[in-house]
């Protein structure tokens, strides 16, 4: 079983979702987009939750990255089970985006929430003509943290309660 598909079978196990058929059935890369922005920005504004998408796109698009998004989201070093040599987990704490690694249970407790984020990216992630609102922004950080590598960038633009740079 590939790393890839460990990932997201946990993830749609722990996310507390109660229609799993539906999940199973759903583009994978669409349902990691939605993760991402459900719990990065989902109390944001639709320019907030856009720019997030924005990000993660940009990282798919740059040599830099995985050329995915779930190898986006998801990126980062990750344990094997001792327990079950099937599953892997990440390392608290190393991983590109804080919510898959920083310890908390990710479970989706707004449903409803959740599947009008899902429809959102699947309106617009194939939409060639998607206004890039980062301005080609690599990376971000909410405006209540000050991370080690933030000074070291050139801030592009402040959405909501994140501020978006690029290197």
């Amino acid at each position: 079983m590939k790393l890839l598909d460990t990932i997201m079978a946990v993830l749609v196990s722990l996310s507390g979702i109660s229609d799993l058929e539906t999940i199973e059935n759903i583009d994978p890369q669409k349902f990691c987009m939605a993760q991402n922005i459900y719990f990065e920005s989902r109390n944001e504004s639709t320019a907030g939750k856009v720019a997030v998408m924005n990000v993660t796109m940009n990282r798919v698009n740059s040599e830099d990255f995985p050329n995915t998004i779930c190898e986006v989201v998801y990126e980062g070093p990750h344990y094997q089970s001792v327990v079950n040599p099937e599953l892997w987990y990440p390392y608290k704490n190393r991983c590109q985006f804080s919510w898959y690694c920083d310890g908390v249970k990710d479970k989706i407790a707004n449903e409803k929430k959740f599947w009008e984020i899902f429809q959102l990216v699947d309106k617009l992630k194939n939409n060639d003509e998607l206004i890039d609102l980062t301005d080609g922004a690599l990376f971000y950080h909410a405006d209540y943290v000050t991370p080690y590598w933030a000074d070291k960038m050139r801030k592009k633009v402040v959405i909501d309660r994140h501020i978006f740079y690029h290197p």
